[in-house]
């Protein structure tokens, strides 16, 4: 009885060993887990992703482009507005004035071309009449240069004529002399005979001194024509200088009227700046406007925010980018709805963030230390994502990059 086991103490059963079927069971266990770890790693090195990321837009700034008091605010903040709807309005009475004077100052200057533009023609005409009277005027002082010559050698002619005849009666009044001294002829035959000689005489000297006359009629005659061929000459080379110069008033005259053209429209232009209209579909922000407040040239009055065309701005860091590519699938989950979106990468920034700081870093300076750099990546909503419009610019967003597309 001494070597039963008392009850109290306790039975020590032999240690069994794993069967077949416990190790085919942790074989399987560490294949699946082996098969799940690869597929997890292959999984995380799909995509790409990061919180630093968030809805932006384009922004418009609503100015003005003149000066001057507001007359009306036809919106508020938040207000949907649409393309070329209009949102405030100037006083547009000193503009209308300015319009006016500047029709008044052109009309003005289109009656100047007008009254000035014939002008050319006339003085065409005139100078040309000029030109054909100083050369009628040629052929006339030639005429009476020619009569004048002609009248010259008659006159010549007569005084040789008239010399010829005072040689005969001075002959024959020496043979006069010589029979009255015989008393072989009267008296009176002699001084018939002396009178002939001295009204011979006369007659000469009377036909020299129209010889003479003729002979200045030439000078005369040869001076007029003279002055007609300069007079002449002097036209025709001053009728040029004298179209070139009606028709250079003309063309200033001209100019005066483009300048003053310009002027109106851009006193229709200012005219047309009172109104202010927006410039695309979006939501009226930051209104700083009011009726009766006097602007400036490119005062803001308020901002436009078209939300049908936005985008994902998000900051990947620079490790992030290896496999990254235009076109590839993101998923973009939006905080403020918790919701996804469909989308794909549009592409990526020309230079860091950092690059483009009011002070970039300056790493030449000594001061280097390394730190991995963020680089802003353009994410596009696919068509049809967001149908009413409710994405916000700076809206945060987590947007999952699917590398190569997967």
């Amino acid at each position: 009885m001494a070597d039963e086991p008392k009850d109290s103490e306790p039975v020590v059963k032999p240690r069994r060993g794993m069967g077949p079927v416990g190790w085919v069971v942790l074989l399987l266990l560490v294949a699946a887990a082996g098969v799940g770890g690869v597929k997890l790693w292959n999984y995380l090195g799909s995509y790409e992703d990061t919180d630093d990321a968030q809805i932006d837009g384009d922004i418009y700034a609503i100015t003005s482009r003149i000066a001057g008091s507001v007359k009306a605010v036809y919106v508020e903040d938040n207000q949907q507005v649409k393309a070329g709807q209009l949102l405030v309005e100037l006083d547009p009475s000193d503009y209308q004035v300015a319009v006016d004077q500047a029709k008044a100052s052109l009309s003005e200057s289109r009656t100047q071309v007008a009254a000035a533009r014939p002008n050319v023609p006339i003085m065409s005409t005139t100078t040309e009449t000029s030109v054909a009277s100083y050369a009628s005027d040629i052929t006339g002082a030639r005429a009476q240069l020619a009569a004048s010559e002609r009248d010259y050698e008659s006159a010549v002619a007569s005084v040789r004529q008239a010399e010829a005849d005072s040689v005969k009666a001075q002959a024959d009044l020496t043979r006069y002399k010589q029979l009255v001294a015989k008393d072989e002829i009267s008296q009176q035959q002699f001084d018939q005979a002396d009178a002939s000689a001295k009204a011979a005489a006369a007659q000469v000297d009377a036909r020299k001194a129209s010889a003479e006359a003729a002979a200045r009629n030439i000078d005369a005659a040869r001076a007029r024509l003279q002055q007609a061929e300069t007079k002449e000459a002097d036209a025709r080379q001053t009728r040029p200088n004298e179209i070139a110069m009606e028709t250079a008033m003309v063309e200033v005259k001209q100019a005066g009227a483009v300048h003053e053209q310009t002027m109106l429209d851009q006193a229709l232009l200012n005219l047309s700046y009172t109104k202010i209209f927006a410039p695309v579909d979006g939501i009226v922000g930051k209104k700083n406007v009011e009726p009766g407040q006097q602007v400036s040239p490119g005062q803001q009055l308020m901002f436009d925010v078209p939300v049908a065309n936005l985008w994902v701005t998000a900051n990947f860091k620079e490790t992030q980018l290896r496999k990254m590519s235009p076109n590839d699938r993101v998923t973009i989950h939006v905080d403020a709805y918790n919701q996804d979106y469909e989308g794909y990468v549009e592409n990526v920034a020309g230079a860091s963030g950092a690059r483009f700081s009011l002070l970039p870093p300056e790493n030449a300076t000594g001061n280097y230390v390394k730190v991995v750099q963020r680089v802003p990546v353009r994410i596009r909503l696919k068509p049809g994502e967001d149908p009413e419009h409710k994405l916000r610019p700076g809206m945060s967003v987590e947007p999952k990059v699917w590398l190569n597309g997967k």
